[in-house]
């Protein structure tokens, strides 16, 4: 690994010394996060292991989808429904425009994707310039970005993010420090920096996955022993390869018989998948030098049986129920047989109850950088210089990581709101318990005032017309006027 030396024109000393110490510690970093992200893409090449198996069966491209079925399986369970603010309005700081322009729940998906795959990821929020949006939010993967965690302040310090190498060098990136933020490219050659001051801080929020005191940028989900497990799998498909192409077929011994049979015309021998497929021999009996059968030299077969592959497939999957314990996840998400599905829905929740609780310490974990980043890149787009206190209370919602049916849930719903008073049970919290999406939640509230609307017209075209009759001279065309 080559040393880090990067020399940016118009960068004093301080930042160069902080520039080269965060590309020092991304390139230390590298191998370990492109180890990861190769398993979750189906990347990683077996290497040989013993010479039992022909080199041939590992260039065959076996994959397994084990590390990408063991991340996404926990990463979609982890969904945020939306942001609330209990306090205020979202609508009247333009949350639903910062939602649509950066495809924000995407977005924050993306980064909860690469915490789990890593064991950290990035939300930077900047301003935008020219047709940008007023405020952007960007995910950034530990393949790309590194900073450094001030344990006091609960906050980075600064933050490098690669934005283009070139044969592993760097040819662009963005430094964000402490109330400035410094672009750097190789236009033609040449370095260009650009300058940038706010009053954000370091503008990046780390999502981590399973931090603790010794590890505070969290640790993947894509285990030491889940990626032991998966090797393992490989090589017992690489072995069942080749015990399909050896095994399966009926081995015969020929005793005292020519080996004229397993050639051409020609005198060449025949390929091997002319005599395995072969399934009628003239066998003629063995001759000497002259052509004169020998005594005693008629041919006799030994058959042996085909083998059977089941101790490959018992072995594969033992090692997929391993890795199913190392991700929380069912038998069934992996194994091949030997596996129970629930059919109650107790027993289903009882099956998945470390995932749940899994996808709950995850969110847990991920709440409070998704806050900051989101009142950041409000108080961005609203042209503020800092967070108002009351924002303070703008928080996430997360879908529960419990999939319930609707009949189930509205059922749930129906028996807790049955015990409260009645004027909960006109709120939007009981129609979310009930199982109603926030669209539903909307259309029933609008169709809910136009209603309300239609009687007040009503009631007061009736009281005009009323008042009509008992001599009053407003007639119909006032009473319609009215209703207008």
């Amino acid at each position: 690994m080559a040393d880090v030396n990067l020399r940016i024109p118009g960068l004093d000393d301080d930042e160069t010394v902080t520039l080269n110490l965060l590309a020092k510690q991304l390139q230390e970093k590298q191998a370990h996060n492109k180890r990861r992200s190769d398993l979750y893409d189906g990347k990683q090449a077996l290497r040989q292991v013993g010479t039992v198996i022909p080199p041939q069966y590992y260039r065959l491209g076996l994959a397994l989808g084990w590390a990408a079925k063991g991340v996404d399986g926990l990463a979609r369970r982890c969904n945020l429904e939306r942001m609330v603010w209990p306090d205020g309005d979202l609508d009247s700081l333009g949350y639903q425009e910062l939602e649509d322009s950066n495809f924000l729940l995407s977005e924050l998906a993306q980064g909860r994707t690469d915490s789990l795959i890593h064991g950290l990821s990035y939300l930077i929020t900047t301003k935008g310039e020219g047709d940008e949006p007023a405020a952007l939010v960007h995910a950034k993967d530990a393949l790309n970005a590194t900073g450094e965690w001030n344990n006091r302040k609960r906050r980075l310090d600064n933050l490098l993010s690669v934005t283009s190498r070139e044969r592993d060098r760097i040819t662009g990136f963005v430094l964000y420090l402490d109330g400035e933020t410094i672009n750097a490219d190789i236009v033609d050659g040449k370095w260009q920096v650009d300058r940038q001051e706010h009053p954000w801080h370091v503008p990046v929020d780390p999502l981590v996955y399973k931090p603790r005191t010794s590890k505070r940028m969290g640790r993947s989900r894509i285990t030491r022993a889940a990626i032991s497990h998966q090797f393992a799998a490989l090589r017992a498909l690489v072995r069942l390869e080749g015990h399909m192409d050896i095994y399966t077929i009926p081995q015969l011994i020929l005793l005292g018989a020519s080996d004229r049979i397993f050639k051409n015309a020609d005198g060449s021998y025949k390929a091997s998948w002319q005599i395995a497929l072969g399934r009628a021999l003239g066998i003629p009996d063995a001759v000497d030098d002259e052509g004169t059968p020998i005594e005693g030299g008629r041919a006799d077969v030994k058959h042996i049986p085909a083998q059977s592959p089941e101790p490959h497939l018992a072995d594969l999957n033992a090692l997929a129920k391993l890795t199913a314990r190392e991700y929380d996840l069912p038998d069934s998400a992996f194994a091949l047989t030997d596996m129970a599905n629930p059919t109650s829905a107790d027993s289903y929740n009882a099956s998945r109850e470390d995932l749940i609780a899994e996808a709950e310490g995850a969110t847990d974990d991920w709440s409070v950088p998704i806050r900051r980043a989101v009142t950041r890149a409000l108080a961005i787009q609203n042209g503020v210089t800092e967070i108002p206190d009351d924002w303070a209370s703008i928080t996430t919602e997360w879908r529960s990581p419990v999939y319930l049916s609707r009949a189930a849930q509205a059922d749930a719903g129906a028996k807790e709101i049955a015990s409260l008073p009645e004027w909960v049970k006109e709120t939007t919290v009981a129609m979310r318990r009930l199982g109603w999406s926030q669209q539903d939640i909307d259309l029933a509230l609008q169709e809910r005032r136009q209603s309300v609307g239609r009687q007040s017209a009503a009631a007061l075209i009736a009281a005009r017309l009323g008042e009509a009759a008992d001599g009053d001279p407003v007639g119909v065309e006032g009473a319609a006027d009215a209703s207008r």
